[in-house]
Formats: structure tokens, sequence, C-alpha cells
């Protein structure tokens, strides 16, 4: 497709109300541009939306726009004591999906009985205002609280990696409507989307205890087989906002009807399947206690479906990007005054990655070409601001290309990769790309926009190198490792050590140990209460097999060795502590132990939650609250979790003294 027919066709999907075909969008593009229809435009058009998930499939043959779907369909917000308390309400992401989300929150309108309400301003602690935002990813709630104005955007883009002392916001003024409407804590209020395209939404109060909890249980019924469903057809999607959109999609006419809990009350207090869970460098809502899978390499979030010859070379070869980033490299190497085409071609294609011959020629061939014609008008002069953020992000791009392709020849053991290594590396490849497609133009964009570039962007390579350090840990870990690996003739049980990777479910927590294969699991068991300063309080037990079904899971007794489970092919294990925890349990490599080889801890991330906290739903909202509720909250929250908590914290000194206090004992 052309740019003026993907222009004409998300044109169409945000205006069309009605269920269309097919031909109803082609007829559109064609009034929108008159260029001649390619024979492939139909296949092509099916594809972004299928592909793009920007509209929903009835059948075979039609589909429902987003606006179609979601336009004048009642939602419930239910206003906290901070907004009844300051007279105010904060869209944030409770329209979710109701708007469009090309609107911002602060951009949405309300009515009340069919009168505008004002907007006004409240001033506080970003921390305050991120709450209302996590919908969206608690990774995004900063970016939204500082595009809700300019002088946030200034006060964030100051310092990307501290947020500022305080920021002012656009809220609803809702004092009059509260006083007339004799609104108390647990009413409610009926929302309809009055223009989905415009953000323009209809507010009407529904007193508490007017529903009743068997109706209300009907939607939560839904609404948790919507999610469900979505996390099983579609995947962790490309964000929360595609995720949630299909929820209610796959909820079907009762999720979105009334009675109704909202949003946030459904996945904060209501559900115990659903939760949210880190997805790479971002996060998504997902099945309680299981995590995200990762992928076997670039997922390509930002590749068309519909790629032309040159964009569907690169990507059989894991390089998903639009001619829109090669454009951006060829004007990079205009600005380096580099007109080498085998330079250029080898940013774009590291020499980790192998081309054929002729596609070699290919590439080449279109960078010539492409940097023939753009030669003509390039000013080095008109591009001083954006020619070195671009190379930043040329090269930022090139590097993630290169790490991913070298992981991929299956050098190392993928067990030993930090978790997500793929997504991490495909996230960051996508922004570095779309920056790269923005940076593709001969106009000189806006200052402010050029700041907030220039700061996505070192937030992007400080987050890469974070990662590629993890990343070369874990293969000179490896490397070791196999250097020292079992020798023909030698007694496997007895020389033979493993690393084991232990991680809470559910949380960001994890472990590293290492211990002699003639261990046993009741020796692991030790390891793990001590590592996670627990207190051996709760039954504990181990088993293999489905996590979730209790008909292919095998027990395991506790005095069976670790050689003896490997050996009968298992090497992930799950341990249930009490009826809340579960810790997933990886057998890591084998490796022959030093001459003084210890039992202990080496390597971890994150204080692990008291075992008296009800699992890891109740201890990320206990984060939540501490990172972004109120005072009270704040108070309550360390009153449960204990105030020498510290959520990133972990003393592995101290907890490898409690290790060999133990087993040199027992020695």
């Amino acid at each position: 497709m052309t740019p003026n027919q993907e222009d004409a066709l998300f044109n169409f999907l945000e205006n069309v109300t009605e269920p269309f075909g097919l031909d109803d969008v082609l007829d559109y593009i064609q009034v929108m541009d008159k260029s001649i229809r390619s024979g492939s435009l139909p296949m092509e058009v099916a594809a972004i939306i299928d592909s793009h998930h920007v509209a929903f499939r009835l059948n075979g043959k039609q589909w429902v726009s987003r606006r179609g779907c979601f336009e004048n369909i009642p939602f419930v917000i239910s206003p906290t004591k901070l907004e009844l308390l300051n007279g105010i309400l904060i869209p944030g992401h409770r329209c979710v999906p109701f708007a469009n989300p090309a609107r911002m929150p602060h951009e949405y309108k309300f009515f009340w009985k069919d009168k505008e309400i004002p907007v006004t301003t409240s001033e506080g602690p970003p921390e305050d205002f991120y709450p209302y935002y996590y919908i969206f990813g608690e990774e995004y709630a900063p970016q939204y609280v500082a595009r809700d104005n300019p002088e946030n955007e200034s006060a964030f883009n100051c310092d990307p990696y501290e947020d500022p002392p305080e920021v002012s916001i656009n809220t609803i003024d809702m004092r009059n409507i509260f006083r007339e409407a004799a609104f108390v804590p647990g009413d409610r209020f009926i929302v309809r989307s009055r223009d989905w395209k415009l953000g323009y939404f209809d507010l009407e109060k529904v007193k508490k205890g007017e529903w009743s909890e068997a109706d209300l249980y009907t939607w939560f019924e839904a609404a948790e087989s919507g999610f469900e469903d979505s996390f099983a057809l579609l995947g962790p999607g490309v964000s929360t906002e595609e995720q949630i959109a299909y929820a209610y999609w796959y909820g079907g006419k009762r999720m979105r009807e009334l009675p109704a809990y909202s949003l946030e009350e459904f996945l904060s207090e209501k559900t115990d399947r659903i939760e949210n869970v880190a997805y790479g460098i971002e996060s998504r809502f997902w099945f309680a206690g299981k995590d995200i899978p990762d992928s076997k390499g670039l997922s390509g979030f930002a590749v068309p479906p519909d790629r032309t010859y040159i964009e569907d070379i690169l990507y059989m070869i894991n390089i998903p990007v639009s001619e829109y980033v090669i454009l951006s490299y060829v004007r990079d190497a205009l600005f380096r005054n580099d007109t080498d085409i085998d330079k250029v071609l080898d940013r774009i294609v590291p020499s980790s990655i192998s081309l054929e011959e002729k596609e070699w020629d290919a590439i080449a061939g279109y960078i010539d070409e492409t940097m023939g014609e753009m030669r003509k008008f390039y000013s080095i002069f008109l591009d001083q601001r954006m020619g070195p953020i671009r190379q930043q992000a040329v090269e930022l791009h090139t590097a993630v290309i290169d790490l991913a392709a070298r992981l991929q020849k299956g050098e190392i053991d993928s067990s030993w990769l930090p978790r997500h290594t793929f997504i991490m590396l495909s996230q960051i490849q996508a922004h570095a790309a779309r920056l790269l497609e923005d940076l593709d133009t001969d106009e000189a964009l806006p200052k402010a926009e050029m700041e907030a570039m220039d700061n996505s962007l070192d937030s992007m390579v400080e987050t890469f190198r974070e990662i590629k350090e993890m990343i070369d840990d874990a293969m000179n870990n490896f490397r070791r490792r196999n250097l020292l690996l079992i020798r023909p003739g030698r007694d496997e049980l007895t020389d033979t050590w493993r690393a084991v990777q232990i991680s809470i479910v559910g949380t960001e927590v994890w472990r590293r140990v290492q211990l002699p294969m003639d261990a046993r699991l009741d020796d692991l068991h030790r390891l793990i209460q001590i590592c996670l300063d627990w207190k051996d309080s709760y039954r504990h037990r181990f088993f293999a097999g489905g996590l979730s079904s209790g008909l292919d899971r095998k027990n395991l007794d506790d005095k069976i060795k670790i050689n003896e489970i490997c050996n009968q092919g298992f090497n992930d294990l799950h341990y249930e502590y009490g009826n809340k925890w579960s810790v997933n349990v990886i057998m890591l490599s084998p490796y022959q132990p030093g001459k003084d080889e210890t039992i202990r801890c080496v390597a971890g991330e994150g204080a692990a939650p008291p075992e008296k906290i009800s699992g890891p739903l109740r201890f990320r909202k206990i984060l939540i609250s501490l990172s972004g509720g109120s005072d009270s909250e704040k108070q309550a929250a360390f009153h449960e979790i204990g105030h020498d908590y510290v959520q990133d914290q972990f003393d592995m000194e101290s907890c490898n003294k409690k290790i060999l206090s133990i087993f040199s004992v027992e020695k």
C-alpha cells in the first residue's frame, strides 16, 4: 500500500460505525486516493486490519471498527477518595478502550446533563498521579503525565532519569456535581462514549448498592473470560490498550452492558486470575501465576504486513524494519559524509548476519539509487540538529540487530540468558526503528519534540547497555561452566554441580544458586527458604509437569536427588509454598566444580515478599501503594509488608553467610 492509501484506510476506520466489508474499504480508498489500484490491494488491506488488530472480525467477510464497537456503550468509573476530597476526576486510563487511543486523556471532554464540565488543574508529586495511568502500562505512566501539558514535558526533559518534584495535570472540576448529586464513597458514574473519535463522554450517577452482587458477578465472569480469551488468542499484544479492547470484544455483549465494575476495580481488587506482569522492559496483563514466554528472535513490532521486496529481504534475516528506516540510514550516511555503499549496508546488516549475493546486490542497489536521489535535496546545514540524534539512533539500532543475531546462533544455552531477552531487544529495536522513521524527513522538527527524542534515545541506550551487560555476564558464566564440563571417566553423581534458577511466579524476584547434583530436594527447599528470607512456616512440595493442571503433574519426594530428577528429563520444576506462593525452578547447565566449590547464591534481584503476604497479586498491590499511593495507603502497605522492606534490595553476602552457616555444619 502507498502512504496515501494507508492514511485513507485509517481515516475510514476512525469514522465508520457500522459493520463493513472489504469492498467498503476499497471504495473509500479509491475516492480518497485516485492512483491506480494494485491487484494486491484487497489482500494488503485485510492483512493490515487483521495484523494490526485495528478492527474486530465479525465473520469471514465483515469487521467492526473500534468506534463501531465502543461508541455509546456504557462503562463505569468509580471516583477515589482523593478525587472526592478534592472535587476532581482524573480521566487517566479510565476510558480505555472507549476512546480513540490517538487522543490523550487530558484532551477528553465530559458532560453532565448535556453541559460540558469545566477543566481545572491539580498539583502534586508525579507519583501521586501515576496510579491513574497504570492500565496503559506502569512504564508509560510518566509519559502520560509529562505529555499532559508543555510545562510538565519541560520538567521531565530536564532530567530523564529523575522525576520532577511537582507537576500539574488537567483534571475535571467535579465540585458542583459531587454536591448536586450528593456523591459519597461507593457511588459510581455510568459513562457513555458520546464521540469515540474526539473523546467526548456523558456522565450519570449510580448509587452505591443499586446493583445486585449477582448481576455484577455475571459481568465479572464475562470480563475474566474476555481477558483470558484475549491472552490465549492474541498473546501479549503490542500494548495493554489492545489487550483490553479485545478483552471487551471476547467478553461479549455482557461485558459491554450494565451493571458492571469499573475496569480499575476489576483488575486491582476483584480478579485473582489476571495480573500485571513483566514483558521485557514493558508490562502486560496476563494469566495470574504465569510468565509470558520469550520469543525466539526479534518480534517485528514495527514491520508492516504488506512488505516491499527490500523489507521482505530484511525481514527474512530477522531485521524487521520499514523502508523509512532504511531511508533514515541513508540520511545518516549523508550526514556523516560517508558515501561508501558497502559501509552503509554494513550498518543496516551487521557482519554477524549472512546475505546471499543477490540479496546484497538488491539492497546495495536500493541504497545507491536512494542516495543519488536524496543527495540532490539534502542539506547538512539544515540537518545539524537532527543529524546527531539520528546517528545515535542508527548506532543503537545496529547494535541491537547485531546482538540479537549473535544470540540466535545458539552459542549459549538460552536458559542462561536473562528473562525475556529477545522481547527486551525487540522492544528497543522497535522504539529505535520508530525514531528513525520519524527522523526520515527534510523538515526540521520542533525543538520540544527533538528534546523528547533525545531524552528517549538516551534512556533506550542506557537500557540497552544494562541488558547487554546482563547478557555478557550470562555468556561468560556459561562459557566458564563449559570449560569445566564433565570429563570422561569421572563419577557424574559426585563430581558434577548445577546452577539452579529460582523465581517467584508473578513477581520480579529471582535467585541463582549452585549446588552438587547429589544434593536432594530438601536441600534445595532450604536454599529457597534462605534465599527468599522465608521462615519455613508453611507446607511445601515440589512437582514436575503442568502448573495449572493436577492431571499431568508429578509430585516429587523431598529425598530424591537432583541427579535423578535430571536423568528423568525434568529440568523445570515447580515449588509450591503454602497455598499462595509458587516458585519456578530451572536446572541450568551442569559443570565440574572448582577445588573449593561451596553451595551458594551467585546472583539475584529484588527483595522477596514476606511469606505472610497472601500471594503475588496482593504483593503487587502493596508495591503500587508504596510507589504511588496516598500517605494513608503507604502507611497501611508498610504495616503489612514491614517498615524495613526495600523493594530492590537483595543482600547476597548476608544470604551466603546464612547458607554457609547451615550447610557447612552438615559437612
